[in-house]
């Protein structure tokens, strides 16, 4: 059943896990993805946190005595989920001690809502790896434009950092640009820079969501067939952009300190439409020293059909161009669909934190200790 996992593996992919839960970790279930399944890092969100806590009674000890504390509804929140990304970074450890840091890595993000406010973001990313206390810890940024210097100052600071949100490819230029930077703040401060780690998150499935539904619209016969291809082109031209700023004189300073390549992570790897095969943005997207983070369906179908093929990215350049060439002389624009992109996802987010925020207020009341 894992064959494919481990011939993606082998291929220099990590396997990440886009989920988690009290539940996952209580049960066995993560030890158990990472000794069967490659799994060597754990993604979260506002949106899986929500999920995580709305669903079933894992969470009730811990509320109850929250409740008891008559803590914030904020609080509660940061406290529940730094325990789960505390006792996943725990599980994780030994992936983490055998790959240098690598690998054993578990992502949590920042208050959406600070998104477009780079000192609220850098103050919430410091307090978050201090909460958490645990060295496999990734805080995720979004990119934002506020989120840009965030990065460079929290990573400057020492802090790993995921940034998430990526969705162009000239915002992913200015995301390895303020790694860089914050590498350098990072040297000049006299830090150890072979402690520091970052991934960069390039979104993939909701790039072909916005625009196929825009190919529709246009509809005929080549807007058809353009269909299903852009964000594959959109990542491995993003993969091209990786290979050249890692292969430059400002990186060759920074090697030289043994610093750490910022890995391109595909996310957002579940595929929507149902006419695209389930394993497309997986098999299709293999390269060294990347990560494609997986909710556990895709990895379940990489598993059970999914077939790996080598490098899938390399000598793809040309036909990346050409595919978002086409899109274009079609009358979709490009610059558009990427920012709708990013104001969705970060809207997205805030609204999974704010019914986060509503549904665990309402847990406090209902376990509340009763009065008298």
């Amino acid at each position: 059943m894992t064959d494919a996992l481990k011939r993606l593996s082998d291929e220099g992919v990590a396997i990440w896990l886009d989920d988690l839960s009290r539940k996952r970790i209580t049960s066995g279930n993560l030890a158990e993805l990472i000794d069967e399944s490659h799994v060597v890092g754990v993604t979260t969100n506002p949106s899986i946190f929500q999920k995580a806590i709305s669903q079933g009674d894992g969470y009730d000890q811990q509320l109850a005595d929250l409740a008891a504390r008559k803590v914030t509804v904020e609080e509660a929140i940061r406290m529940i989920t730094t325990a789960d990304v505390r006792d996943a970074a725990d599980i994780l450890r030994p992936v983490f001690d055998a790959t240098d840091g690598q690998d054993g890595r578990v992502s949590i993000e920042v208050d959406p809502r600070l998104a477009h406010d780079t000192v609220a973001t850098v103050a919430e990313a410091k307090q978050l790896a201090w909460l958490v206390d645990r060295p496999n810890t990734l805080i995720k940024i979004p990119a934002t434009k506020a989120g840009l210097p965030a990065i460079t100052e929290t990573i400057g600071r020492g802090i790993s950092v995921n940034v998430t949100l990526i969705f162009s490819l000239e915002r992913y230029r200015a995301v390895m640009d303020a790694y860089l930077a914050g590498l350098e703040k990072a040297k000049a401060a006299g830090l150890d820079l072979s402690k520091i780690h970052s991934v960069a998150s390039f979104f993939v499935s909701r790039v072909d969501t916005e625009i196929d539904k825009r190919l529709d619209a246009i509809g005929g016969d080549e807007a058809k067939a353009a269909k299903g291809k852009s964000a594959l082109a959109n990542a491995r031209l993003a993969y091209e952009a990786y290979e050249e700023v890692f292969a430059g004189e400002r990186w060759a300073a920074l090697d030289k300190a043994h610093a750490n390549k910022q890995r391109p992570l595909w996310a957002s790897t579940g595929v929507k439409d149902p006419a695209l095969k389930d394993t497309l943005y997986v098999v299709d997207l293999v390269a060294p020293n990347t990560v494609n983070t997986m909710p556990e369906a895709t990895l379940d179908a990489v598993a059970d059909h999914g077939e790996v093929t080598g490098n899938t990215v390399a000598g793809a350049y040309d036909q990346a161009r050409a595919d978002l060439d086409a899109i274009k002389k079609l009358g979709v624009d490009y610059d558009d669909v990427v920012q709708v992109l990013e104001d969705e996802g970060v809207e997205k987010f805030e609204t999974s934190w704010n019914d986060l925020l509503k549904s665990t207020e309402a847990e406090l009341q209902r376990l509340a200790p009763s009065k008298g």
